[in-house]
């Protein structure tokens, strides 16, 4: 019986320390973040209709070396962009905008995923910690492709 107590107890140890975790953050929760402990923000621009944001939310950012470059350099944002809430960041508070009967889009996804006069889903976009824009990808990127990115931004 303690043989079994011993195993079930070292295999939930070791379970949870196995599967290294995105530490993800509101963006009210990294730009406070990054006052105390400046460090670039990584939004992640997505719906939940868009396959090719799944996608990347199933193997881009499942991949161990992406989940510690993000953990250790950077605010990790994921930013649902027909998300309804208020968001107040940099002195500004951007709000959903309905564009129709059940759709509509968010101002700052507006603000952070147009690339060429046109809103694209998945975007990356990297900011400074004044909110500058520094990177802006809109397609789905690969976990070598982002890591390749990450390195020369961090």
């Amino acid at each position: 019986m303690k043989k079994w107590l011993y195993i079930l107890l070292i295999f939930f140890w070791a379970i949870p320390s196995g599967f290294a975790q995105l530490k993800t953050y509101t963006f009210e929760q990294a730009e406070k973040s990054s006052k105390e402990n400046p460090k670039p923000f990584v939004v992640f621009i997505h719906t939940s209709w868009c396959n090719y944001c799944k996608m990347m939310e199933n193997s881009t950012f499942k991949n161990s070396e992406i989940i510690a470059l993000l953990n250790d350099n950077f605010y990790f944002i994921s930013f649902d962009a027909e998300s309804k809430e208020d968001i107040h960041i940099n002195n500004h508070t951007y709000q959903f905008k309905p564009n129709g009967q059940n759709t509509g889009i968010h101002e700052l996804a507006t603000a952070l995923a147009t690339i060429n006069s046109q809103v694209v889903y998945p975007t990356v976009t990297i900011l400074q910690t004044d909110f500058s824009i520094v990177f802006q990808k809109g397609s789905f990127l690969s976990g070598k492709e982002l890591i390749a990115i990450l390195k020369k931004i961090k």
